[in-house]
C-alpha cells in the first residue's frame, strides 16, 4: 500500500517550465541540421501529404519562408505586406521548435505572420481555364491566409455543415471558433485548402501568400491537445502555426474535391463516395461529365449523375485480399472525373463486436476474435514538437512497436498528419484515434487524481455538469462537435483505423452518450470509446478503463460491452544523455533497464491471463518519453529502446 502511495505521488502532474533541460534530436532532425540552406530552402517532407487522394500536380512549398511575431491579436481584412520580418522559419515546423530554426512561443496576445514569394513562372503549369489550390495540412490554431494582400476563404467554410447533437442542421453560424470575425481557418488539427486562382496577378509577377495565426493555446477553451504554455509533467510544450505540410496543386476547371471509401467486408466491395467542385456544368447533354474508376486491371465507365456534386459507386472486388495487421493487402485504384485524375488506396475489412463461445463480448477483425495488443502513442518529437522530422521518422515508431509486439497504436488527443494513417495502412498496424480535447483551465484534482486513486467516483458524477468538467463556454462544446466532423471526414479512408474515442479522463469531456451518438451519425463503419477512463456513462462499444496503481482484475460490463483497459503501466525508466531532463515522472520507477524488463515481463503474463478471461484489448503507455515524463518504451529522441 504504501509503495502505491508514493507511485500516485510520483504521478502528479506539476509546472515545471524553470528545469534546466537538455536539447534532444533525433537521428533523422541530427540529419536535417546539417543539410545547407539551399537543400532546405528546396523542401523537406516533400512526401506527398495526402496519400489517399494524390494527384500528379503537386509542388510542396514546405521550406524557408519569412516570419514575424507582432503584438496584438486583430487580424486585418487585407495585408498591405508591411511587416518586419525577423528571419526565416522553416516550414512546416511550429516556431517553438528547434528544427524551425526560430525557437519562439508564440503568447496568447501575439500574431504569428509567415510570407513567401510563389514566383510568376510558376502559372504556366496551369491550363488557361485551371484552377491553382493551396493546401494546408494542418496550422494550429485559428488563421487568416493572403494572397497578393486580399484574404481568402477556406473552400471547407464556403460549403461546410455540421450536425448538432440534437440532430438538426446547421450552415453559416458562429461555431465559437472566431467564424464570425472572418477567419479562413480555425481548428489546429484538421486539413483546408483555398482556391487562390482569382487572387492571381497575369503575366509574370510574382505573388506573395501570406498567412496570419493566432493560438491561445491552453489559455482558452479552444481544442488543445496536450499543449500548455507552462510544461509539465503529463502536459507538453505548447507549439503553434504550420505544423503540417503546405502545398499547391494545378486542377481543371471541373475537379474532385473530395474522395472517401467505406469498405463493406460482408459483401466484399467498397463504397467510393466523390464530389466535384461545380455543378453547375451538368445544365446541358453537351457538358456530360464520365467518371472513371480503375482498380484490379479493370476499368469502369459511368455518367456523372445530373445536377449532383456527389456520386456514390459501388465496386464489388474480384480478388479478396482481407486486411490484417499479419498481411496489410491495400487495393490501388484511380479515379478520374472529366480531365481530373486522382488516385488513392483501401483495404476490405471490417471491425465488430462479437461474443465468443462463452457468452463474451470480443474485438473482432473479419469477424474473428483478435486481441489488440496496443501501445499510446503521443506523436512529440523533441526537435520538431507536432511535427516528425521526416518519413523515415514516422516508420520507425511504427516498425519499432511492431518488432516489440503490438498490433495496435492509440494516437493520443492529436491528429497525425494523414501520412502516418498511410504506414499504419502499409505496416500492418490498427489504430485507435483520440478526439483533441478542449475546454477551460482543468482541475487536475477532480478530472485526473480522485478517480484514480478511487475509481468508482467517476460513475458517480454526470457530464452535464458543464462547470465540473471545464465545458461552460457554449461555443467550446459547438466547436468539439464542428472539429470531431472535421476528423471523422478527414480520416474516412484510412483502413487500419478501427475506434474512434471521444473524450479521455474527463480531459473537457460533456453530454457524452450524444457525443457517442453524434460519431455513431458520421461513421457507423467504426467501433467508438465513448469515455477513455473513469466517467463512463454507458455509451459507445466497450467498457474503458485506465489502471496504473490498482491490481488488474477481470471486468464485465453489464450492458454488454467489450471491456478493455484503454491505459495501464506507465513504467518510467529515465536513460542518462537520452532523456530532456533529470526530472523523472512516471507512475512505476525502475533504476536499471534489468528491473525495467522483469517488470515489463510479469505485466504480460497478467495481460495475457486477462484476454483469457474476457479482456478485449490493453493499451500499454507509452511509445516513448515526452519531455519530464519517462515512461516510454523509447527514449524521447528514439535512440534507445528501453526493451531492446
Amino acid at each position: 500500500m504504501e509503495n502505491r502511495l508514493a507511485d500516485m505521488k510520483r504521478s502528479i502532474s506539476r509546472h515545471h517550465a524553470q528545469d534546466q533541460t537538455c536539447q534532444l534530436f533525433t537521428q533523422w532532425g541530427e540529419k536535417l541540421t546539417q543539410m545547407s540552406h539551399e537543400e532546405k530552402a528546396q523542401g523537406v517532407l516533400t512526401e506527398y501529404p495526402r496519400p489517399y487522394m494524390q494527384r500528379e500536380s503537386y509542388r510542396s512549398l514546405n521550406g524557408y519562408w519569412d516570419y514575424a511575431i507582432e503584438e496584438g491579436d486583430s487580424l486585418p481584412e487585407s495585408d498591405t505586406g508591411n511587416h518586419d520580418w525577423q528571419g526565416e522559419i522553416l516550414v512546416p515546423f511550429s516556431p517553438e521548435s528547434v528544427l524551425s530554426e526560430v525557437g519562439r512561443q508564440l503568447l496568447p496576445a501575439q500574431t504569428l505572420w509567415y510570407h513567401r514569394i510563389l514566383p510568376g513562372d510558376f502559372l504556366k503549369e496551369g491550363s488557361e481555364d485551371g484552377r491553382l489550390l493551396l493546401h494546408f495540412g494542418a496550422v494550429d490554431f485559428a488563421c487568416c491566409v493572403y494572397v497578393n494582400g486580399v484574404k481568402v476563404q477556406s473552400l471547407e467554410r464556403g460549403g461546410r455543415w455540421y450536425e448538432n447533437p440534437a440532430g438538426s442542421v446547421s450552415s453559416g453560424e458562429d461555431c465559437g471558433t472566431g467564424c464570425e470575425s472572418g477567419l479562413t481557418h480555425s481548428g489546429g488539427y484538421t486539413p483546408f485548402t483555398v482556391d487562390i486562382t482569382d487572387c492571381l496577378f497575369s503575366g509574370q509577377q510574382d505573388n506573395h501568400i501570406s498567412l496570419a495565426v493566432l493560438d491561445a493555446s491552453d489559455t482558452s477553451y479552444h481544442n488543445r491537445g496536450k499543449q500548455t504554455l507552462r510544461r509539465g509533467g503529463m502536459f507538453y510544450m505548447a507549439q503553434s502555426g504550420i505544423w503540417q505540410s503546405v502545398w499547391l496543386e494545378w486542377v481543371p476547371a471541373l475537379y474532385i474535391r473530395s474522395v472517401s471509401t467505406e469498405p463493406d467486408f460482408d459483401r466484399r466491395q467498397v463504397k467510393i463516395s466523390v464530389t466535384i467542385n461545380d455543378t453547375r456544368v451538368r445544365k446541358t447533354p453537351e457538358t456530360e461529365i464520365k467518371l472513371r474508376l480503375s482498380c484490379e486491371n479493370r476499368t469502369t465507365v459511368d455518367t456523372w449523375p445530373s445536377g449532383k456534386g456527389r456520386a456514390t459507386l459501388i465496386y464489388h472486388v474480384e480478388e479478396i485480399h482481407p486486411w490484417t495487421p499479419e498481411e496489410p493487402y491495400l487495393y490501388e485504384y484511380k479515379l478520374a472525373v472529366g480531365s481530373d485524375e486522382v488516385c488513392g488506396v483501401f483495404g476490405l475489412r471490417c471491425f465488430t463486436i462479437e461474443r465468443d463461445e462463452k457468452g463474451t463480448p470480443r474485438f473482432c477483425l473479419n469477424h474473428h476474435s483478435y486481441f489488440l495488443n496496443g501501445v499510446l502513442d503521443q506523436g512529440y518529437w523533441p526537435d520538431g514538437l507536432y511535427t516528425a522530422p521526416s518519413e523515415e521518422a514516422l516508420l520507425h515508431d511504427i516498425r519499432t512497436m511492431k518488432n516489440c509486439g503490438f498490433n495496435l497504436l492509440r494516437k493520443h488527443i492529436k491528429v497525425e498528419c494523414q501520412r502516418w494513417y498511410y504506414h499504419c495502412d502499409r505496416e500492418g498496424m490498427i489504430v485507435w484515434q483520440d478526439m483533441v480535447n478542449g475546454g477551460e483551465p482543468m482541475n487536475m484534482l477532480l478530472v485526473c487524481y480522485l478517480p484514480t486513486g478511487f475509481p468508482g467516483i467517476g460513475t458517480l458524477i454526470p457530464d452535464s455538469l458543464y462547470g465540473l468538467f471545464h465545458r461552460k463556454n457554449k461555443n467550446g462544446r459547438r466547436e468539439w462537435y464542428r472539429e470531431t466532423a472535421e476528423t471523422i471526414e478527414a480520416l474516412r479512408p484510412v483502413t487500419s483505423l478501427a475506434v474512434w474515442v471521444a473524450f479521455n479522463e474527463g480531459w473537457g469531456q460533456f453530454d457524452s452518450r450524444k457525443a457517442t451518438d453524434f460519431i455513431r451519425r458520421k461513421d457507423p463503419s467504426r467501433l467508438i470509446v465513448s469515455a477513455s477512463g473513469w466517467f463512463d456513462r454507458g455509451a459507445g462499444d466497450f467498457l474503458s478503463e485506465h489502471n496504473y496503481f490498482h491490481r488488474l482484475e477481470v471486468r464485465k460490463d453489464k450492458r454488454g460491452r467489450a471491456w478493455v483497459l484503454s491505459e495501464y503501466g506507465g513504467f518510467a525508466h529515465h536513460v542518462k544523455g537520452h532523456s530532456f531532463t533529470d526530472r523523472i515522472y512516471g507512475y512505476r520507477k525502475y533504476d536499471t533497464r534489468e528491473e525495467y524488463q522483469k517488470a515489463i515481463r510479469k505485466l504480460k503474463t497478467e495481460i495475457d491471463t486477462l484476454w483469457l478471461q474476457g479482456l478485449s484489448a490493453a493499451v500499454y503507455t507509452q511509445v516513448s518519453d515526452v519531455e519530464e515524463e519517462v515512461n516510454g518504451i523509447m527514449t524521447y529522441d528514439r535512440k534507445v529502446c528501453k526493451l531492446s
